[in-house]
């Protein structure tokens, strides 16, 4: 018995620290604006970062976020959401906020039209 309840606080134990890295961080970035994605035409290239662009990790590109951060980017048009890790630099378009991976793109709807609204929101550490 008192091994199923070891277990049982455990796995509530690591279920609430999963949750608990995806929380927003309520000081922090929170920014609405027109997003983009990248994909085949930069797979492979070293990003600014130093690490090799994959098209289908989760992950964006931003102008002033930490290398490393991880925001959750929300497509205003359907409330589809996904979580990225800031792994370069950009968009190098004006008026857009943040460069999705092609993956990432596609959790949120947005590869047919290439462009979104999206609010990206900063997670907690």
């Amino acid at each position: 018995m008192q091994f199923k309840r070891s277990l049982g606080t455990f796995a509530l134990f690591s279920l609430l620290t999963g949750c608990a890295s995806d929380a927003i961080d309520p000081r922090g970035y929170d920014q609405t604006g027109n997003a983009s994605w990248y994909g085949a035409r930069h797979h492979g290239k070293r990003t600014a970062s130093g690490e090799p662009f994959n098209q289908n990790a989760l992950t964006a590109a931003h102008r002033s976020l930490a290398f490393g951060s991880r925001v959750r980017v929300t497509n205003l048009a359907n409330q589809r959401s996904v979580v990225v890790r800031i792994n370069d630099r950009g968009p190098h378009s004006r008026g857009r906020l943040i460069d999705l991976s092609r993956a990432a793109a596609g959790k949120i709807g947005m590869l047919r039209s290439g462009t979104a609204r999206v609010r990206v929101q900063g997670l907690s550490q």
